[in-house]
Order: structure tokens, then sequence, then C-alpha cells
């Protein structure tokens, strides 16, 4: 079965099965259901069941899922079981400590090359990376190979940078920039803004 017949619902959830498998995995269980997932996670047993089925069989009927088995399945699935390089745009204070935070090498991901315009921020060491002048970034990035990148600028600069990253080769673009972006088919968008996922937990508070 090919990605593109697999809901983008589906494979949204699909990472969440994982970060809970392997806190499963780290604690040392090494079977578990789908009642105990859902459980742990806040969906239904059923829900995880029908998702998992779009994949394969991975589990057996009164015996459950192999903690380790489902892990490995879905890092293939999600294509985590390699390392991704990417490449940073945005050197500000958020793309600064998104630079510097820890946890994407624990889980294949690695910031690799980190660019913006402003004079002021290129040639700043950010780490063990260097800054670098953005008006470089289509060959720079071309040359590497690197298809995921990060924009982290302002939202006026947002749609202009991801037209460059697309044309650097990128497929995949996480935007922190609270604006959506109109990109050709095949690149796949993800967008990051807090501001939306406060707005929804505040309706709740009413």
């Amino acid at each position: 079965m090919i990605a593109k017949d697999i809901p983008d619902i589906v494979v949204s959830r699909l990472p969440r099965y994982l970060q809970t498998l392997e806190h499963m995995q780290k604690d040392g269980i090494r079977t578990t259901s789908s009642q105990e997932l859902g459980d742990l996670i806040g969906i239904s047993a059923a829900q995880i069941r029908k998702d998992l089925s779009q994949f394969g069989e991975f589990g057996k009927q009164g015996k459950g899922y192999s903690v380790d088995f489902l892990v490995d399945q879905l890092r293939q699935i999600l294509n985590v079981n390699r390392s991704w390089d990417i490449v940073l745009v945005g050197a500000g204070n958020l793309g600064h400590a998104i630079a510097n935070y820890q946890g994407f090498g624990n889980h294949g991901f690695s910031i690799v090359m980190i660019f913006d315009s402003d004079p002021a921020l290129i040639g700043q060491k950010i780490g063990n990376l260097t800054v670098q002048d953005a008006a470089q970034m289509v060959d720079l990035v071309r040359a590497s190979g690197i298809k995921v990148g990060m924009i982290t600028v302002p939202a006026q600069a947002a749609q202009a940078v991801a037209d460059e990253l697309v044309k650097a080769g990128i497929q995949a673009i996480l935007n922190y920039a609270p604006i959506n972006l109109t990109v050709p088919e095949g690149v796949h968008v993800q967008h990051v803004d807090p501001i939306i996922y406060l707005q929804r937990m505040t309706y709740y508070l009413a």
C-alpha cells in the first residue's frame, strides 16, 4: 500500500503511537494491547486497531502487540529508521532555540545548515553551526541533497523562503511562521502555530 492511499489523519496519529510505545520500551514493557495503548494516548482501542490495520497485521488476537516489533514497524512506516538532515531558515530567537534543542538528534533528525538574511546574524555561531547567508541557500541546499526544511522567519517572509526551499529541492517543510504556505504538489507542509492550539484550549475554559 502506497503512502498516498492512507488518510493524513491516520498518519498524524502514528507518531503518537510510536512515542508512547518507545516510552513503554524504555520502561521494559514487552507486550501491550490496543486497549492499553488507547488508555495511555486517549484514543479508542478500535481506532488504534483500525489505524494499524491500514499497514498490515501487527498483533495476534488475545495476545496483543509486541512492543519492540511495533516500534520497529512504525519507524519503518514513518521513515524514521534512518537519519534526516534538516536545513533551518531563520536564526532569530525561535530559530536559535530550535537549533539548540537536543531532542531532534534522539529521534534521527539533525539540523546541519542554518540560514538568515540579516547581516547582523550571518556569521554567528549557534552550537556547532555557523549562520549562512540566505542568498546562497538554494545552491548550498541543492548540492547537499537535504529534503527537509524548517521555517522560523516572520510571517511576511515565510512564503518567499518556502519558494526558495522548493527551488533547492526541499520536499518537506515544518513551518513555524503563522501563515499558510502555497507549495507545489508533492511538497508536504506541516504548520506549527502555538496560538492556534492555545485558542483551541481556551474554548474549553469558558
